[in-house]
C-alpha cells in the first residue's frame, strides 16, 4: 500500500468517527427528548436502569452494578433515587433475606414503555425523511458497526436500552 492510499484510510477513517460522533449526539437528543417528555425528573442513567430491569427482571444490587457497569455503590444511589419517585421497589430474596431484589414498579415499567415508543417514533420519522436508497446503505454499516461493537440486536418492540 503507497503513502496516499494509507493518508485516504486515515482521512475516511476519521470522517466516519465524526459522523459517528454527530449520530451519537442525535440519538443521545432523542432520548432525552423521549425521557423528558415522559419523566421529566429522571436522567438517562436511571432510565438504563430502569430499561435493564425491565428487560432482565429482578435483579440483585449486585447484578444490576454489573449489568449497568458502575459500582454497586452508585448503582445503590440511583435505586434510592429510583425507590423514591416509586420506579423501584426493594425486596428480598426468600432464600436469603440479607440480599435485596431490585424490581420494577408498574411505574417504572409505563416509564420504560411510553419513552420507548416515543423515542422509536421520532428515530422513525427521522429515518422516513432519508431517501430510501440511503437507508440501505445505513442499515448494513450500522449492523456492521454493532456487531464490531459486541452489542446485541434489538428485536421488534423490544426496548431499546437507554
Amino acid at each position: 500500500m503507497n503513502a496516499s492510499s494509507s493518508e485516504t484510510d486515515d482521512e475516511n477513517a476519521e470522517a466516519l468517527v465524526n459522523a459517528l460522533l454527530t449520530a451519537s449526539r442525535l440519538l443521545v437528543a432523542v432520548s432525552a427528548r423521549s425521557l423528558a417528555a415522559v419523566e421529566e425528573a429522571l436522567t438517562l442513567p436511571q432510565f438504563r436502569m430502569l430499561v435493564v430491569l425491565h428487560s432482565r427482571g429482578p435483579l440483585s444490587l449486585s447484578m444490576l452494578a454489573a449489568e449497568l457497569d458502575v459500582q454497586p455503590s452508585t448503582a445503590m444511589r440511583m435505586i434510592d433515587r429510583l425507590v423514591t419517585v416509586n420506579m423501584v421497589s426493594r425486596g428480598s430474596v426468600p432464600t436469603d433475606r440479607r440480599t435485596s431484589l431490585i424490581s420494577l414498579t408498574d411505574a417504572g415499567r409505563s416509564t420504560v414503555v411510553e419513552t420507548t415508543q416515543r423515542r422509536r417514533k421520532e428515530i422513525a420519522r427521522i429515518v422516513d425523511t432519508m431517501p430510501t436508497s440511503r437507508r440501505r446503505g445505513l442499515l448494513k454499516a450500522l449492523q456492521a458497526f454493532t456487531e464490531a461493537g459486541s452489542e446485541p440486536s434489538v428485536r421488534n418492540g423490544a426496548p431499546l436500552g437507554w
